[in-house]
């Protein structure tokens, strides 16, 4: 992948990922049954429904850290990786090398400071310059509001700061695709509001997200496509007005009704 500006998402337009029939088993537990998504460079899409309906599972998958048990991902001016056949070494990391993560719980490596935390894929895995990456890391940070903590450890930052550590990590990274796994479920109520603004102005920006949440509120703000999963297959998507105010298949009115009205 060619350098970008890591304060700006790349200058694209048009589809930049689809993935067809996705299937990824656990042992007996078919996980995910056969799953289909359109990205296009830009867009937000949020996936919405029950703690095992297989979100997380879909991320890791488009990501590479989960093999699919069949279907395809390809990219934009990449392979078409077929989960049918066998995949090469050189295949799954096409995956990774386009989408970043950020996970629910942080996932920051302890012993280690921001900055480095943050120029760890840059400089170890894309190979690039570490004064490159240093220089990156340092106008991301100020991007979010944490430049006084690049020397600080994680220990002495708070669940919403790490969060956006975990941001500015993926940031760093300049992917095509930003992945995110429940960004806000490990913070206190209070912490929310400040990484979801990050992510909102992510949005503005035009940056292509996946969003796994349960924060519909912010996904009818936010994406641009709503895809309700249950049971490992999609049972809804659309515009976020149409699934979360007027979902047309009862299941996704049950839970939404559920998760507005939870007593």
């Amino acid at each position: 992948m060619s350098p970008t500006d890591p304060l700006h998402p790349p200058a694209t337009s048009g589809p930049l990922l689809t993935a067809t029939a996705l299937q990824k088993s656990f042992g007996d537990n078919q996980v995910l049954k056969s799953i289909d998504l359109h990205i296009d460079s830009g867009q937000v899409v949020a996936l919405v429904g029950p703690s095992g309906s297989g979100k997380t599972t879909v991320l890791r998958c488009l990501n590479g850290l989960e093999t699919p048990d069949g279907g395809t991902v390809a990219f934009r001016g990449g392979p078409s990786v077929d989960f049918g056949a066998k995949v090469t070494k050189k295949e799954a990391l096409s995956l990774r090398d386009r989408s970043a993560m950020v996970f629910q719980n942080y996932n920051l490596f302890p012993h280690r400071t921001v900055l480095e935390n943050i120029i760890e894929g840059p400089v170890q895995v894309q190979k690039r310059p570490r004064k490159e990456a240093v220089a990156d890391a340092e106008r991301l940070l100020a991007r979010v509001g944490l430049a006084e903590k690049r020397d600080d450890y994680p220990f002495n930052l708070s669940g919403g700061q790490q969060q956006r550590v975990g941001i500015v990590r993926a940031l760093a990274l300049q992917p095509d695709l930003l992945l995110f796994d429940e960004p806000t479920s490990a913070l206190d109520p209070e912490l929310v509001g400040e990484v979801l603004t990050v992510i909102k102005e992510l949005a503005e920006e035009k940056w292509t997200m996946v969003i796994v949440t349960h924060e519909l509120a912010f996904a009818r703000e936010v994406a641009d496509q709503v895809v309700f999963m249950d049971g490992g297959v999609v049972v809804e998507r659309g515009h976020p007005d149409q699934v979360l105010r007027n979902p047309r298949e009862e299941r996704t009115r049950r839970f939404v009704q559920r998760l507005l009205n939870p007593f």
